[in-house]
């Protein structure tokens, strides 16, 4: 439910350019980030994963991934009297960041989401800081799309050949089993150490569910 901004005027509507909140945490647009982070007002937490923000961040954020948030750290990038934002692509990671950092409002520290994430910002024609020489696919992606055509491929040749090579779909079955299971992905290392993923080689990692 949309409710009116604190310090905003009362009103029987909520004014545009006014930041949604929710029970734990505010919604913020893109430009208001901006004049946020121009006046030193707020901080921005990247919580997308280290090989999409080594492709493309926002200037001054701070990468702190979803899949290892610890709200402390985050309540530590703030100095007193600063909002924390979170960021991500779209708004959902960062939302879910949000509600991890949920007890950070027991210390006072405003807690909001960038709205749309940085798809939203880009929008807004606001600037970003690209690396043209990281794959536009994030490491996730790929290890998908290395599962699933090694998953058909497998099943294919085990209806079409052999059944016994149903043993292909299986291998990589099992994977996820212990990827899920350890929070560990030895294939998402492996890509994340090709060529062209090697400016976010650093951070490469399966995040819980992120090879499902």
């Amino acid at each position: 439910m949309t409710a009116i901004a604190n310090n905003a005027p009362t009103s029987t509507t909520t004014p545009a350019s006014a930041p949604s909140t929710t029970a734990l945490f505010q919604e913020a647009t893109p430009a208001q980030v901006r004049q946020w982070l121009r006046t030193g007002e707020a901080v921005l937490i990247d919580v997308r994963e280290p090989d999409e923000f080594a492709r493309e961040h926002i200037a001054g954020a701070t990468l702190l991934p979803l899949s290892r948030f610890d709200p402390a750290r985050a309540l530590s990038t703030a100095k007193p009297g600063q909002r924390i934002v979170m960021q991500c692509k779209s708004g959902r990671r960062s939302a879910d960041a949000c509600r991890l950092a949920a007890p950070l409002a027991t210390s006072g520290t405003p807690i909001f989401t960038l709205a749309g994430g940085i798809e939203a910002w880009k929008k807004d024609n606001l600037p970003v800081q690209l690396n043209t020489k990281v794959s536009g696919i994030s490491v996730m992606r790929q290890v998908q799309l290395v599962i699933g055509l090694c998953v058909l491929a497998g099943s294919a040749l085990a209806w079409f050949v052999d059944p016994r090579l149903v043993a292909i779909p299986a291998f990589f079955g099992a994977g996820l089993t212990f990827a899920g299971a350890s929070g560990t992905c030895a294939l998402a290392t492996v890509i994340g150490m090709m060529p062209w993923n090697k400016a976010a080689r650093s951070g490469a990692g399966c995040t819980t569910g992120s090879c499902a």
